[in-house]
């Protein structure tokens, strides 16, 4: 059973940073692609950032050069490095696993970027 858990969410001023947290369980963490999507109340879910199994990278063109994904496959852990915080910013980020073609969620956590 895969299961992801988000943290580090939370409410922060426009100009302001804050590091999310997504931790992966049962599964073979290190080879498999992650990432970050996020949902604004009345938007579709939209990609912001990927990391291959072997640590390549991609971000969507709104959040290149203001936010960094990492991940520690010590830790089964990834992580979005968010700077420069906008208002559009806010929104539900929910990261994910992909394993043999399937996407597995986590729960999402709440950021709320205030102007």
């Amino acid at each position: 059973q895969v299961q992801l858990v988000e943290s580090g969410g939370g409410l922060v001023q426009a100009g302001g940073s804050l590091r999310l947290s997504c931790a992966a369980s049962g599964s073979t963490f290190s080879i498999h692609p992650m990432g970050w999507y996020r949902q604004a109340p009345g938007n579709q879910r939209e990609s912001v950032a990927h990391i291959s199994g072997g640590g390549t990278t991609n971000y969507a063109e709104f959040v290149k050069g203001r936010f960094t994904i990492s991940r520690d496959n010590a830790k089964n852990t990834v992580y979005l490095h968010m700077n420069s915080l906008k208002p559009e910013d806010t929104a539900v980020y929910y990261c994910y696993i992909i394993i043999a073609g399937r996407y597995y969620w986590g729960q999402g956590t709440q950021v709320t970027v205030s102007s």
